[in-house]
């Protein structure tokens, strides 16, 4: 959203606050984010999950891969303050980390920004004891370049940042389907296919996560429109064929098999793989479909 079109003040009075203990912000700014994104969590909760007691703190890594276990998505912002504002006007706290001491001497801060002021030039945020911490855009923009830039969204996975780019979000996608929330990824991919109809790589996210959740007319539809999309790409000709010899739907298997071979490339020996397991099956059924001659006849 061009800076000339954000609403000139902005401030997200509903999303929670918990007061932070003496380094105990991670857990803190971790659970407002996820209420306002629906799930009902406490500091309390997340603390064993996000705080290293070694380090007196919270790792980013912490951060999001607890995120993600609570199937929510984790979407990492460009390191851009228009993003920031474009987010939190579209009702989203972003939580951010910053450095309030010096480069060589860092003191590590999460905080969420919840609101701002263009007119003022201030932004708002929830942070440490403070509810409602007001800073100036320069001094937050220091703070947070002095923290990285780093500043994540955590939301339901069917909701879209509205300043996401579609490599972004496929990335927070697949970050969690590794993560084992097969049925949070699908949901995931499936509003990046709404968003960006040609987005190869959606459709093909999709199709792997509906056949690990073993709905393989889903996995067929999302494997063929990427095949319609990128008619040479192996990949998708081979996860078709894998999925129709689910459904026994043997010769058009066999058809996207023999394409994915044809096609080639690194992943050749699984697609000779995939192939041979559907040449078998139409074998044994050509087997069982042949009568059996009877002694002396």
């Amino acid at each position: 959203m061009p800076a000339n079109q954000l609403p000139p003040t902005v401030e997200l009075r509903d999303v929670p606050y918990f007061p932070q203990d003496a380094y105990q912000c991670g857990p803190s700014t971790l659970a407002m984010t996820m209420n306002a994104a629906g799930l009902d969590t406490n500091p309390e909760t997340l603390t064993p999950q996000v705080y290293l007691p070694g380090r007196e703190g919270s790792l980013q890594v912490e951060m999001l891969s607890t995120t993600r276990r609570h199937s929510l998505l984790a979407y990492t912002l460009r390191p851009q303050l228009q993003d920031v504002l474009a987010e939190v006007a579209a009702g989203h706290p972003v939580l951010v980390l910053q450095n309030l001491a010096f480069n060589w001497w860092p003191r590590w801060h999460y905080a969420v920004v919840i609101g701002y002021d263009l007119e003022k030039r201030i932004v708002i945020l929830r942070s440490g004891p403070e509810p409602r911490q007001q800073l100036s855009l320069s001094t937050f923009e220091h703070t947070w370049a002095r923290g990285g830039h780093w500043a994540i969204l955590t939301l339901p996975p069917d909701q879209i940042p509205v300043t996401a780019t579609p490599e972004n979000f496929l990335n927070a996608a697949l970050a969690l389907e590794q993560t084992q929330q097969i049925a949070a990824a699908q949901r995931a991919y499936q509003s990046a296919t709404q968003r960006w109809p040609d987005l190869f790589a959606a459709h093909i996210g999709l199709g792997n996560t509906a056949y690990q959740l073993g709905d393989f007319a889903a996995a067929a539809d999302a494997f063929r429109e990427a095949t319609r999309l990128q008619p040479g790409a192996a990949i998708a000709h081979n996860n078709l064929a894998d999925t129709l010899l689910r459904q026994n739907q043997l010769d058009d298997a066999l058809t996207h098999a023999q394409i994915a071979v044809t096609v080639g490339g690194d992943r050749e020996p699984a697609f000779a793989q995939t192939l041979a397991e559907i040449q078998a099956q139409i074998s044994l059924r050509r087997n069982q479909s042949q009568p059996i001659s009877k002694p002396g006849h």
